[in-house]
């Protein structure tokens, strides 16, 4: 049984919704009746500088839509952004769980623009089990690459194989694994439960 002392965690997927993510998107196209083909194509291009903290969610809204005038106002498409989040309540039962314990780091390794970032650990006040969050807005380094996690290993100063990481996505528990990170792949709570148990983590 392994020696877990650090858990990491995926936010969107795993704890909340994703927060912008391509049903939202179309919903939003939907919603405010712009060309969809258009917007994709002009997202695609600019997300990764968003998502990596280059750019401002401002900027990103310049180049996807208010490059032109629209019948609607950069508020009520920012307020739509986030009232997309939501609460997935079973894995923020479990994160609440492990982190009460207070015997394991716990931390996010997540994909998040800024603004989006912020505003979710405010309104769904993650604060209160992860004690840091390792975001590719702050780092610069997103998902799936070595980086990314590289950084959180670092910062923390936790051995790897010490570590679990949770994570909704197949693709980014790779580079994790290469590093000798633990790592689940998240399907529901029940099953990352069971699994968090099978390493030795008690919740």
């Amino acid at each position: 049984m392994a020696n877990i002392t650090t858990v990491f965690w995926d936010i969107g997927g795993v704890i909340l919704t994703n927060g912008w993510d391509h049903n939202s998107r179309m919903e939003a196209a939907k919603t405010f009746q712009f060309d969809w083909e258009e917007f994709r194509e002009r997202h695609d291009l600019s997300f990764p500088a968003f998502d990596g903290g280059q750019i401002t969610l401002d900027q990103y809204l310049d180049r996807t839509l208010f490059y032109r005038a629209r019948p609607f106002t950069r508020e009520e498409f920012t307020a739509f952004m986030f009232a997309q989040s939501k609460e997935y309540p079973e894995t923020r039962e479990l994160l609440r769980a492990v982190a009460r314990i207070q015997k394991y780091f716990v931390a996010s390794i997540n994909n998040e623009p800024r603004e989006l970032n912020n505003y979710r650990i405010e309104a769904f006040g993650l604060r209160k089990e992860f004690q840091v969050f390792f975001s590719s807005c702050y780092l610069h380094a997103r998902k799936p690459e070595e980086e990314i996690f590289r950084i959180a290993l670092e910062v923390s100063q936790r051995p790897a194989e010490g570590c679990v990481f949770i994570d909704d996505r197949s693709l980014n528990l790779e580079n994790p694994r290469r590093l000798g990170m633990h790592a689940i792949h998240h399907k529901n709570a029940a099953q990352t439960l069971s699994e968090l148990k099978a390493l030795g983590v008690e919740v």
